[in-house]
């Protein structure tokens, strides 16, 4: 006997806060609807740094939160499943088959930031891009953000197509073994018998997707003004490793030395020339997003793109970023720009100090939001360099999960609504992670 489905529309007790889920295929039916107070914000006694965090966001005005509902989904990573069951699990989409979507009630009210690296690692990069295109084309009102690994694709391709130098001979190599299955999922989809006729043969193709034999010598004397001489020395050592690694992952990939720049040529069309079928990706794409006491973008920040925020806001950051990105230098990958997508607050990256702490906090900010960072166990909350930091790359992509020993299809998000209610839904924690910092007490003097 064949039962029917469970209904489409449900909310268990205890989750008022989130809206309603349309899951007739049960694919989240594990994805947690009881809240439980965050674990380290609970008691503010029991965490100090957290405490100070609040208590330095009262001092500058308390918190100010978003018009509308937001809801934040990180490093997707080529895995389109991962990212359609975060979003009905959030209560924003209700899946029509494999590839359809529409809208629920929910979801054409709340503001959708993509916080990176939609690119790599996953199943397919082109399914994960066709499931964002059909959420843009479904009316919502959609921010991508630009996460490491998606502009470490546009500077491999750029590096690739565009005019032969020192500084960039070698970008293909340190930046493509990532981008390797999408360049295979390029190939397949793309390239034609005409594209490869128009190339000479494999070993003349293979010294174009590697830097010649005396680039040491050259960067080393190219890049000196550019990088600090320990850049140097640390970007010309990973060469080496990295050409291990990438022979056996392009071995892997079946792909010919022909057939491998003809792809990369080929995602120089598809990517980035205007009315390419992929262009909107990073037409459309910013690098950070506020909204009320909450700065959204992939990795972090530093004191440098602080005093910009100050002078110009997100505008000026964005347009800033835009604008390195279209160079694709390596100056800029290392640069204060960049750091928002590559930044760990390691010794190596742009310094966030009290003192860009201060800026954000007089210009409003009071948290950060980010993915780049991942978790075993939901979203996290930690204070970072004197700032909350909300962690919320969940670990979606089947890849990972398998690698680091998670089970099956990720999926979660993190809601922030109009009422200062923050909730962080994971598959991998039991509760739904609930955060509202203006109904915490201060502890005690």
């Amino acid at each position: 006997m064949v039962h029917a489905a469970p209904p489409a529309r449900f909310a268990a007790a205890g989750s008022r806060l989130l809206p309603p889920v349309y899951d007739l295929a049960q694919e989240v039916a594990d994805l947690p609807r009881d809240l439980e107070p965050w674990p380290c914000a609970a008691d503010p006694a029991r965490s100090p740094r957290i405490a100070a965090c609040l208590e330095r966001a009262r001092a500058h005005g308390g918190w100010r939160w978003p018009e509308r509902p937001l809801v934040f989904v990180s490093d997707t990573h080529a895995d389109a499943d991962g990212f359609l069951r975060s979003l009905v699990g959030a209560g924003v989409i209700r899946r029509r088959g494999d590839t359809g979507l529409t809208l629920t009630p929910f979801g054409q009210t709340a503001r959708i930031i993509i916080g990176g690296d939609c690119l790599d690692k996953g199943p397919s990069n082109l399914a994960m891009l066709d499931a964002l295109d059909a959420l843009r084309r479904s009316g919502a009102d959609l921010r991508i953000l630009a996460g490491n690994h998606d502009l470490r694709l546009r500077i491999a391709v750029e590096a690739l197509c565009g005019p032969r130098s020192a500084l960039t001979d070698h970008l293909f190599l340190r930046m493509g073994r990532k981008i390797l299955p999408a360049l295979r999922e390029i190939f397949e989809r793309y390239v034609t018998p005409a594209d490869l006729d128009a190339l000479p043969d494999d070993a003349a193709c293979l010294a174009r997707l590697l830097p010649p034999a005396d680039w040491p010598a050259q960067f080393a004397t190219a890049a000196r003004g550019q990088l600090k001489p320990e850049a140097i020395t640390r970007e010309i050592a990973k060469l080496d490793a990295k050409r291990d690694q990438f022979d056996r992952e392009v071995a892997h990939t079946g792909l010919s030395p022909r057939e491998l720049l003809a792809a990369g040529r080929k995602c120089r069309d598809v990517f980035f020339r205007p009315g390419g079928p992929y262009a909107w990706f990073y037409d459309n794409m910013d690098v950070v997003a506020q909204s009320g006491s909450l700065l959204f973008v992939h990795a972090g920040i530093c004191d440098t793109m602080c005093d910009l925020l100050d002078r110009g806001g997100t505008a000026a950051v964005n347009a800033r970023y835009r604008a390195g990105a279209r160079r694709a230098t390596l100056a800029f990958y290392f640069g204060p720009v960049a750091n928002l997508v590559r930044t760990k607050y390691r010794a190596s990256d742009f310094d966030l100090t009290d003192r860009g702490v201060d800026l954000l906090h007089r210009n409003g900010v009071h948290m950060v939001v980010q993915g780049h960072v991942n978790s075993h166990t939901g979203q996290r909350l930690l204070a970072k360099r004197g700032l909350l930091h909300l962690e919320a790359d969940v670990t979606l992509d089947r890849a990972s999960r398998s690698r680091e020993g998670l089970d099956g299809i990720g999926a979660g998000a993190t809601l922030i609504l109009p009422s200062g209610d923050v909730i962080g839904l994971s598959r991998d924690y039991p509760r739904a992670k609930h955060f509202a910092p203006d109904r915490i007490a201060c502890p005690p003097e």
